[in-house]
């Protein structure tokens, strides 16, 4: 017989979890996971990794949250396994087989290919997508066998590494290393490359390695998370403001801090920005993101005066956690 269930007390968590998402969990069931063992009251993930899919899975708690669209935005980075000859429902190696070709695939073939794919292509969106059509995703129309019609959508592939393998034998692969724009499907892209080979493929292996300016070297894995203290979990967070690292940075003394937080525009010889991280002065604490126009600080996201008094007190009790964190993760200083 189970016992009786434990409540779990939530509380303000602000930060960013950069999780290594194992295979098999959906993005969603590797959130939740996490925002359990943090007792964190708010979270969201920052784009969506199919179950078959590995790697860099940034999760935003708290005050992060508002800022997670520039993820979603930003190019990603994806290591992938190409299985040549034989294509799939899904395009992946979860859907069935619908075809098998024979492969004759040379290294030439490969390097005409890769120069074909690489820059500013089109694809049409797999039906196995999150994507809606009339209100309803994609994939629950492939579930009930319907297939609709999608519009074709331009992405852009910034650089294309094609490397064949196993060319002799019966079972030949494609390693692909692609550094995308938002909104590729890489499970797309190998199919069209099996296309354009001539013999079909299917993604037998997907790994994202890197999403804006995060990489799979500053992961932790939900394995080590769940074997840490509390303390440590703590520790593995990066702050806020890792989410706005390319922004340019404004700073305002305490008067303008306070105006800026109303949402008033601040004047002041700054150049033009489309992407700024504004702070305040006395303690650097982040005040949100906004853009400057014509010497006007224009306010975008802001923080609220409860989760900047949060931030503070959190960031101190990270830092003093951080000496008891494990290598593999992130301490705030």
């Amino acid at each position: 017989m189970n016992g009786p269930r434990v409540r779990v007390t939530r509380r303000p968590v602000h930060g960013v979890l950069l999780l290594d998402k194992p295979l098999g969990w959906s993005s969603n069931d590797a959130l939740q996971k996490v925002k359990w063992l943090l007792r964190a009251e708010k979270a969201g993930h920052t784009g969506t990794l199919d179950p078959l899919a590995t790697g860099v899975l940034p999760l935003c708690f708290g005050a992060a949250t508002k800022f997670s669209q520039l993820q979603l935005d930003a190019d990603k980075t994806y290591q992938a396994v190409l299985c040549l000859g034989v294509k799939t429902s899904t395009a992946d190696a979860e859907g069935d087989v619908i075809e098998t070709r024979p492969v004759a695939v040379s290294a030439a073939d490969v390097a005409r290919v890769q120069e074909q794919f690489t820059g500013l292509i089109s694809q049409v969106p797999p039906m196995h997508s999150a994507l809606k059509k009339d209100g309803k995703a994609l994939y629950a129309y492939a579930r009930a066998g319907i297939e609709v019609e999608r519009a074709s959508r331009a992405v852009r592939i910034h650089a294309l590494q094609l490397t064949l393998e196993s060319a002799q034998t019966a079972q030949p692969v494609i390693k692909l290393v692609a550094k995308c724009s938002k909104g590729t499907y890489i499970r797309t892209l190998g199919e069209d490359i099996g296309e354009a080979l001539g013999c079909g493929a299917h993604l037998s292996a997907l790994r994202r390695t890197g999403t804006g300016g995060y990489t799979v070297a500053q992961c932790v894995s939900l394995e080590a998370l769940q074997g840490m203290s509390e303390e440590q979990r703590l520790a593995c967070l990066w702050p806020v403001d890792s989410l706005l690292g390319d922004h340019t940075v404004v700073t305002l003394d305490a008067e303008n801090a306070g105006r800026f937080l109303s949402g008033l525009r601040r004047r002041g010889d700054w150049p033009d920005a489309g992407q700024v991280a504004v702070y305040a002065g006395v303690d650097g604490g982040l005040l949100g993101s906004a853009h400057v126009k014509a010497g006007e600080l224009i306010p975008g996201r802001l923080l609220s005066p409860p989760e900047i008094e949060q931030m503070k007190s959190f960031k101190t009790s990270v830092k003093d956690a951080g000496t008891k964190a494990s290598a593999g993760c992130a301490v705030l200083n």
